[in-house]
């Protein structure tokens, strides 16, 4: 379980005995002021001082220190941070889906089944592909390629990455953005500056296209980009913090970003650790 794991966790246990010592010299001042200004008091009312003492600093350790859902939010601007762990497409909000620069989606010889553009063509598609083409297509009207014709199997026209196809099914809108490049063999890959500059815009079209609304993602770059040697898990939900923050420090995306975990992936994040960087960016 994930609290029993939190518990666990070395930065609990330093977080408790920190606030724990720093408790126990607020309240022991305090006592000792209440004493001063107003002596006799507290010995009239004949309790264990000694003992009270360490208990309420305890208390008061442990409700600071203890692992609360993994959220913050920030007033300047006025948006929200939180991750879940779950279901993508169980979150009742727009959606987050990342492509390649081709926005292919046809299983499985090209896009894995189980990747999140696989899983939005059978679960919001029921696997027409058709019908998605059709939606990408109109989406993508007013976006100029960078490439056309190209000998590979399946789609044969390249956009630019950080390309984004907002399409609206079922009143969800989903943003496919392209921070991939696919070459002829359908491999992809990426990089830092190129998924850094996607997100910036996918950001854009997040601020223009939602209407404030969240939106829901998932950990970009776990999959078969190859990003995960260079981001690590851990960095790679960082990155993200970080993309969403700088783009709502400029002006506000939404009203909030739910980052979406899978429960295979849940055991390879310190959860403690994500929660004092979302709080180190509010006191920045």
């Amino acid at each position: 379980m994930q609290l029993t794991r939190d518990l666990r966790n070395p930065r609990f246990w330093r977080a408790l005995v920190t606030s724990g010592l720093a408790s126990l010299g607020f309240f022991s001042v305090g006592l000792s002021l209440f004493d001063l200004f107003s002596p006799n008091t507290l010995g009239k009312l004949n309790l264990p001082e000694i003992l009270i003492l360490p208990a309420v600093a305890l208390v008061y350790a442990i409700w600071k220190s203890w692992p609360y859902p993994i959220e913050q939010h920030y007033s300047s601007p006025d948006t929200k941070v939180r991750l879940v762990t779950g279901d993508l497409f169980r979150q009742d909000t727009n959606l987050v889906i990342g492509m390649s620069d081709f926005f292919d989606v046809e299983t499985p010889h090209i896009i894995a089944e189980n990747s999140v553009q696989g899983q939005l063509l059978a679960r919001v598609y029921r696997n027409d592909v058709s019908a998605l083409n059709s939606d990408l297509d109109s989406a993508l009207v007013g976006k100029t390629p960078v490439d056309t014709g190209v000998m590979k199997p399946g789609k044969s026209t390249r956009y630019p990455l950080g390309t984004v196809a907002c399409i609206r099914h079922s009143r969800t809108h989903y943003f496919c953005v392209a921070y991939t490049t696919m070459d002829q063999n359908n491999n992809v890959s990426t990089s830092i500056g190129i998924l850094w500059e996607a997100l910036d815009k996918l950001w854009s079209t997040v601020r223009s296209r939602s209407n404030g609304e969240a939106v829901a993602a998932p950990i970009i770059g776990l999959g078969q980009s190859g990003m995960s040697t260079i981001l690590p898990i851990q960095d790679a939900i960082r990155f993200l913090i970080l993309s969403f923050m700088f783009a709502s420090r400029h002006q506000r995306v939404c009203e909030e970003l739910i980052i979406v975990i899978r429960p295979q992936d849940e055991k390879r994040i310190d959860m403690l650790e994500i929660q004092d960087f979302l709080q180190s960016l509010k006191r920045s």
